[in-house]
């Protein structure tokens, strides 16, 4: 069992150095993350410890010992036939993004409006280091604003960079220090960005797999359609989310998630780096015109993103078939001739 830990371990390694390597080192925290590996190891250590102790204890439990292993064994096989590879990971990711999207407790603007600037005069509540918000605790903050009777505006979602020269919430009346420090620790801070309550990060995750498939020295084409096909999904999840968004506290207000943003961190890197790939490029208005479709309030900012493609995909096509080709798609899907 010690042989076959170590065999695991080793094969476990390998995975992460492949993701490293062939996707992007952002996507390598789902693999350690995994919980089969986790407690396929577990297993085998255990059982490793259970054949050391078992030479002094009766041999009463071992066959039930021994069919769990073989039962894990076969499982772990299975398992690590697939563990790390492109489409694993990229269904990893989506995963984890869809996961997200079910935490999100603030609307999406389904326009290029920015959103309102907060009352001035307001005290502001700065982080102590630089490092990325991956949760805010919307329940105590909303304890703490009924408490001093005033609004807390916050202004940085999970995934944005805080620093202290700037404020990441903002309070409608002075607080003592201890309330300020419940609502710094109201904001869970890390040196990185989670998947846990950003789905950004998920489509940023699968924009940088799409964007090395396509880089010259991998030129898989299909990895990046197939990034495009969960990262259209994980938009619908988005917009279809809004009629589920949880109620904030009266007294706690949000700034909205911008479709423009996500549309962007997605879509922007496939057509800057699939704009010479018909086959991407096609795949990539066809998915935007659904989605569009899905989403008609959006439409218009859709169409921007589809616009911008097309653009890119004029300049670094050289064949005038090919060009014609992507032109039409997008006709098709925006009812454009």
């Amino acid at each position: 069992m010690l042989a076959v830990t170590t065999f695991s371990l080793t094969a476990m390694v390998s995975a992460y150095s492949g993701a490293t390597s062939t996707l992007t080192p952002r996507a390598v925290q789902l693999l350690i993350d995994d919980s089969t590996a986790q407690n396929t190891l577990a297993t085998f250590l255990g059982s490793f410890l259970f054949a050391i102790t078992g030479r002094v204890i009766l041999f009463s439990g071992t066959i039930v010992v021994i069919l769990f292993i073989v039962f894990t064994l076969l499982r772990w096989i299975e398992h690590i036939a697939r563990f790390g590879r492109v489409a694993d990971t990229i269904d990893r990711v989506e995963h984890a993004a869809l996961a997200a999207v079910d935490t999100i407790a603030m609307p999406l603007a389904l326009d290029a409006r920015p959103d309102g600037s907060p009352p001035r005069g307001m005290i502001a509540i700065c982080p102590e280091t630089v490092a990325r918000v991956t949760h805010v605790d919307m329940a105590v903050l909303g304890e703490i604003a009924e408490a001093v009777d005033a609004d807390i505006h916050i202004l940085a979602l999970p995934g944005k960079l805080v620093e202290p020269e700037r404020p990441m919430a903002l309070v409608a009346r002075a607080c003592d220090d201890d309330r300020i420090a419940r609502i710094r620790s109201a904001f869970t801070l890390s040196q990185h960005r989670a998947f846990d309550h950003d789905p950004r990060f998920g489509l940023i995750v699968l924009s940088e797999i799409a964007s090395r498939a396509l880089s010259p020295a991998v030129n898989d084409p299909g990895t990046a359609i197939a990034v495009i096909e969960a990262g259209s999904r994980v938009l619908r999840r988005i917009v279809d989310h809004q009629a589920d968004v949880p109620s904030l506290p009266v007294r706690v207000h949000v700034p909205a998630i911008q479709l423009a943003d996500l549309l962007d961190d997605w879509c922007r890197p496939i057509a800057r780096d699939g704009a010479a790939t018909i086959e991407v490029g096609i795949r990539l208005q066809k998915a935007l015109g659904a989605l569009a479709g899905h989403a008609e309030d959006a439409r218009p900012l859709i169409r921007r993103a589809a616009q911008d493609a097309i653009e890119r995909a004029t300049v670094a096509l050289t064949s005038g078939p090919d060009r014609a080709a992507i032109e039409r798609a997008y006709a098709s899907c925006f009812g454009e001739g």
